[in-house]
């Protein structure tokens, strides 16, 4: 059995890849607002997934956390425009303290790799 992980501190690894699944850690973004924070979030997670060998389309499963939901039809918004049509991951969202004040945002995805 391979595991092969990826940018790994004591605390986490960015990629952890294991039989032909890739698992991101959790990604956040930099800005004020939830638009650009989640823009930026989806930057690194298109990043990541493109290091790992995958890609938006691969994606199996998708976590959002937002700090209040009522952002949740402005991210909605965002979300839709960046996922492929056809290839939508199954999907939870739900609203909970983030480790920072500032952040709006965090996104955790598990793809298909090669």
């Amino acid at each position: 059995m391979t595991i092969d992980r990826q940018h790994t501190d004591e605390r986490s690894s960015k990629i952890v890849k294991h039989n032909g699944v890739v698992y991101l850690t959790g990604q956040v973004g930099a800005g004020d607002t939830l638009a650009e924070q989640a823009h930026d979030c989806l930057g690194r997670v298109d990043a990541l997934l493109k290091e790992a060998g995958s890609s938006r389309e691969q994606m199996l499963r998708a976590t959002v956390w937002l700090s209040d939901m009522a952002y949740f039809a402005e991210f909605n918004e965002i979300w839709n425009a960046w996922v492929p049509t056809g290839h939508a991951p199954a999907r939870a969202c739900g609203e909970v303290k983030l480790a920072r004040e500032i952040l709006k945002v965090e996104i955790i995805v598990t793809a298909a790799c090669d």
